[in-house]
């Protein structure tokens, strides 16, 4: 088992996303299944609208790739390799604030339920004490090693 693991760490290190896709920061807290992860939203984001706004679709990305970063992680800890998934399905998603230009995002995600390569996640966006979005996301974890390894 990995021990060096010093959280906040950078989320490049934990998802497959690279820019301008990569839309989390880092990893500011993991417990068994879950964490809190943080995203600035910049100038240059790609999700932003003429008005500087994230789009809604933004909010649910950055959802699942906190998703991501808690099980790259884990994977990490557990000596493996950061993996790829693929979100498959939302659920009681509730779009209730806007984030904007400036905005530095706080994101809980917890994992409900895991089952052969499936996992049922909840989490929420937060800027400062603001419930920006809600949602439940169905991720699929193929059983792959290091992106473009297969395992046998």
């Amino acid at each position: 088992m990995v021990h060096d693991l010093v959280l906040p760490m950078a989320a490049e290190a934990l998802i497959p996303h690279r820019l301008p896709m990569r839309l989390i920061d880092r990893l500011l807290s993991f417990s068994d299944g879950g964490g809190t992860v943080e995203a600035a939203v910049g100038a240059d984001h790609l999700f932003l609208d003429d008005a500087g706004f994230l789009e809604d679709v933004a909010l649910v990305e950055i959802l699942a790739q906190a998703y991501a970063a808690v099980k790259g992680y884990a994977e990490l800890q557990q000596g493996g390799a950061v993996g790829q998934g693929f979100l498959v399905g939302i659920r009681r998603a509730q779009l209730l604030g806007k984030a904007r230009v400036g905005d530095r995002l706080e994101v809980a995600i917890r994992t409900l339920a895991a089952i052969e390569g499936f996992a049922i996640a909840e989490g929420e966006v937060r800027r400062g004490g603001e419930v920006l979005a809600t949602a439940n996301l169905k991720l699929w974890v193929p059983p792959a090693g290091p992106i473009g390894e297969e395992k046998e």
